[in-house]
């Protein structure tokens, strides 16, 4: 049995999924941003305390992932 029509069925749906793949990580992309400029500007409207808990946390986090991706490179 030629199974050649299943195979470029395949091919044609990993093509679309290539084309498509850089339009989503646009668009989540842009969401990330619009999230981050809000969350900065709610942040800032309540004061410095919290403003640096916030980068503390944000700094905590970026370390952590950065060990967690040196540990997992390995």
């Amino acid at each position: 049995m030629d199974d050649s029509g299943l195979r470029t069925t395949v091919v044609a749906e990993e093509a679309l999924l290539g084309l498509l793949l850089p339009f989503w990580q646009v668009v989540i992309g842009a969401v990330v941003l619009v999230v981050l400029v809000l969350s900065v500007g709610r942040l800032a409207r309540r004061g410095r305390s919290r403003m640096t808990t916030a980068l503390l946390v944000t700094a905590g986090a970026i370390a952590g992932l950065a060990v967690i991706g040196v540990l997992l490179e390995g």
